[in-house]
Formats: structure tokens, C-alpha cells, sequence
């Protein structure tokens, strides 16, 4: 009986833990590929946009929408790239993804100093770089680059 006690107890807490997390995604996150890239597949936007859901981590936010546009990208890659930030491993211009996002902070803020509560941070970047087209992607910077 005290095993039982116990184990509900782990349960309950475990729930309550997920609860109270802050930061989520959004069940009807919108994703938009926007047609045909001539410079990636598919499956590696897809792959982009699955590192950015998952090390999305803004306290009290909500993520609600991720894109791949290829004529932004790729200006904001170029902009990247000329500001010497790619030229630490030489990375090329075919081993960079720029995502956007839209993601909503509730009106705690979660305090946090940076983010501004109850607001919608809209056109958010996200720079992903790999070694190659067989290497997985990572996050190197995010926010903006326009005034690098």
C-alpha cells in the first residue's frame, strides 16, 4: 500500500513538474516551407526546423510559427557570411539555413529581463550551420542579423 502511496505520488509530481513549464510550442504550430528551395531538400528544412522546436527554451513563450522563405534565407546568409561570422570553420554558403519564427510571451514575461511580456516577437532568426550536407544542423546565433 505504501509502494502504491508512493508511486502516485511520483505521478503526481511528474505532472505537476510538466505543468508548470513555461515555455511550450504550440500544438497547432504553423510550419511553412514555401514551395521548392533550389538549395535545400525538404527533408533538411524539415531537420532545421526540428532543432529549432526542439531548443526552443524562452520562458513563458509560446512558439507559433517556423519558415523557410529561400530568397530571405539566402539574404540573410550573405549578410552572415560578410560579417565574418561563417569564416570561423569557412563555412559555406550551402551549410547555412536562416529559419524564421514567430513566437508569443505571455504577460508574466516569465521573468526575464530580455523578453518583453505579453508580447509577439515576429520575422525571429535562426542561423543553422552543419559541416556538410551528411552532418546534422546546429543553432550558431539567433535573434537578428540584420545589424550585424
Amino acid at each position: 500500500m505504501k509502494r502504491i502511496v508512493i508511486s502516485l505520488f511520483a505521478i503526481l509530481l511528474v505532472f505537476s513538474l510538466v505543468a508548470c513549464n513555461q515555455k511550450s510550442t504550440k500544438e497547432e504550430l504553423i510550419i511553412d516551407i514555401g514551395g521548392d528551395s533550389t538549395k535545400f531538400t525538404e527533408e533538411e528544412i524539415s531537420n532545421a526546423i526540428k532543432i529549432v522546436k526542439d531548443n526552443f527554451d524562452f520562458p513563458a513563450s509560446t512558439l507559433t510559427k517556423i519558415w523557410y522563405k529561400e530568397e530571405e534565407s539566402n539574404r540573410l546568409t550573405e549578410i552572415y557570411l560578410e560579417s565574418g561570422r561563417g569564416s570561423i570553420n569557412e563555412i559555406q554558403p550551402e551549410n547555412v539555413i536562416v529559419l524564421l519564427s514567430n513566437f508569443d510571451v505571455n504577460d508574466s514575461g516569465g521573468d526575464n529581463p530580455v523578453l518583453n511580456p505579453d508580447s509577439t516577437y515576429e520575422n525571429y532568426q535562426w542561423i543553422l550551420i552543419r559541416d556538410n550536407e551528411n552532418s546534422e544542423w546546429i543553432i550558431d546565433d539567433q535573434g537578428g542579423i540584420n545589424n550585424l
